[in-house]
């Protein structure tokens, strides 16, 4: 059974308070429960993790090599600018799919560059919610197409 787990970046433990016209009313347990059923649907195993820290989400990166088959990523504002979160996604070389809630594209000009996504399968971005299943979906064929 492949093997996949779900990191959020910061704030996104906030999701259903913060910004709801941008991020929805559903809180990341929420969405997690969606993912999970879909991922039983899938045959797949999932695991989530959530942390406010850059270097958690990077030692997080990290413990998949050899562990998890496949990663999807919503590192929050950390997208935008962290080297070292990329590196990570580098070094381990685990197929990882970039999701964002929002269109990070029709956002704030800073939102606009995603420094992950040249180490990235792929970006979903804009769907709410539904980016997660979108995510889950691509990284699953994607993982298929491996084996």
């Amino acid at each position: 059974m492949k093997r996949i787990v779900v990191i959020n970046g910061p704030n996104l433990n906030m999701l259903g308070i913060r910004e709801p016209g941008i991020y929805g009313t559903l809180s990341l347990k929420d969405i997690e429960d969606k993912i999970r059923r879909q991922a039983e649907e899938l045959g797949v195993s999932i695991a989530f993790y959530q942390s406010n820290h850059e270097g958690d989400i990077i030692d997080r990166i990290h413990a998949a090599m050899g562990e998890d088959d496949g990663i999807m990523l919503n590192a929050g504002a950390f997208t935008h600018y962290s080297y070292a979160i990329r590196d990570a996604i580098n070094a381990v070389k685990v197929p990882t799919v970039e999701v964002h809630l929002s269109n990070i594209h029709a956002r704030e000009a800073f939102r606009h560059h995603s420094v992950i996504a040249a180490e990235t399968i792929g970006q979903i971005a804009g769907f709410g919610e539904v980016s997660y299943e979108l995510g889950l979906l691509a990284l699953v064929r994607h993982l298929d197409k491996q084996t």
